[in-house]
């Protein structure tokens, strides 16, 4: 219940010091007694000023003005007390002031809350994300401006406002279906930080789903990953990729991942051989994977490699955009019929290497550093579908050898 019994608003004028014929006009706020004070960022000539009638003296365009936006903000100050009433708040002088001046949890915009993400989550968030991030709000501030002129209050915003967002991606030239969801579903979670924040009582997104299309994820076959392994390079640039791709095949490690090892990432795990123990740059999660003998295989031939050396890396890794440039242009010199970039390295290690010989999903979650199993289940469909694939060879090869035994068969008389 609310308690308050006065309210007061009286304006008034100070001299400024910087300019003794001028003073600036403040509006007092009273409740209970209790009063703070608020500059309207307005001047006038002390002998101008009427203070019995709280306004400028004259018919002046100057005292028009400045007497006008003494009446909106006296207005606009009994409008808060009155809202602040209605909502059941304890008022206060302190409580008005900030929802006249919009820094009230209640008054806060979409811009503020992008404001704070960017302040609080710039130590939080990997560079990448954050690029991304400042992308979706370029094109939340686009349509802000098309759709408001300029911002809007969070308490304004509902699920018409989301979808309303949704259409407007729908008309960026060259955003496929799952780039816009990423907008989305990084929209959802501005919402659900303002909604921690308690700068919102309902997220406005909390019933819209996210759609995405599912991609199959490229992978190199057995076959693939043996000519890959075997070709006959020429240029040393292509040598030294087509290994670091291949290290990456036998240990599901990301692009940044492998280009950060150390030698200190080298263990000895469990079974007494070695081990690499690293964290995921991405997710931070801990990794540890067993070396394989074609991973040691090239750590290996690397290991006194000036370039590793200088940059006390344990391989020459070159930048992520040469890296791809190059693994494609192996790839035309090999004949291997695939649009390579490094991350397919990854997803070989998960289908090709790993779950095809046999290896738990389980396991090759944790070799990956998914944090959730589901995140591993993709490559687990891809290769049901490689089963799937070969059933279907394996019943038209029995179909047919049925077929054919008949032919054989003598015709009954």
């Amino acid at each position: 219940m609310n308690s308050t019994s006065t309210f007061g608003v009286t304006f008034f004028i100070r001299l400024n010091s910087k300019q003794s014929d001028n003073a600036l006009i403040f509006v007092r706020v009273t409740v209970n007694g209790k009063r703070i004070e608020i500059s309207l960022q307005r001047s006038v000539p002390q002998i101008m000023w009427d203070s019995t009638k709280s306004s400028v003296r004259g018919n002046s365009q100057e005292a028009r003005i400045i007497n006008n936006h003494i009446q909106q903000t006296r207005s606009m100050l009994y409008d808060c007390y009155s809202q602040l009433k209605k909502e059941g708040r304890i008022i206060t002088a302190s409580v008005i002031k900030a929802r006249f001046l919009g820094t009230d949890n209640d008054n806060k915009t979409l811009t503020q809350l992008l404001s704070y993400h960017n302040q609080v989550m710039v130590k939080v968030l990997r560079p990448g994300t954050l690029k991304n991030y400042r992308t979706t709000e370029s094109y939340i501030q686009k349509f802000l401006t098309k759709k408001y002129g300029s911002d809007v209050y969070l308490r304004q915003l509902n699920y018409a406002f989301v979808i309303d967002f949704e259409m407007y991606l729908h008309s960026i030239e060259g955003l496929n279906n799952n780039g816009l969801m990423k907008h989305m579903e990084r929209l959802k979670k501005l919402f659900k930080l303002a909604l921690r924040l308690e700068w919102i009582d309902k997220d406005p997104s909390a019933n819209y789903q996210l759609k995405f299309d599912r991609t199959e994820r490229g992978y190199l076959t057995e076959e693939e990953l043996k000519t890959l392994e075997e070709g006959e390079l020429e240029k040393p640039s292509h040598q030294m990729t087509r290994d670091i791709f291949v290290f990456a095949c036998y240990t599901g490690l990301s692009y940044a991942d492998v280009k950060n090892l150390e030698s200190s990432n080298i263990i000895i795990g469990i079974d007494g051989s070695k081990w690499i123990s690293t964290q995921r740059e991405k997710t931070s999660t801990a990794v540890r994977v067993p070396i394989l003998d074609k991973a040691k295989e090239i750590m290996d031939k690397y290991a006194d490699n000036p370039k590793s050396i200088y940059a006390n890396k344990l391989l020459p890794v070159y930048s992520n955009q040469k890296m791809n440039q190059y693994i494609k242009e192996v790839c035309t010199k090999l004949e291997i019929q695939k649009d390579l970039t490094f991350h397919v390295a990854r997803h070989t290690f998960a289908t090709t290497v790993t779950l095809s010989n046999g290896v738990p999903i389980e396991t090759v979650s944790k070799l990956l550093g998914h944090t959730k199993i589901a995140t591993t289940q993709i490559y687990a469909r891809v290769i049901e579908r490689k089963v799937s694939e070969d059933m279907q060879f394996l019943r038209k090869k029995l179909n047919s050898n049925k077929k054919n035994k008949s032919l054989l068969l003598p015709k009954s008389l």
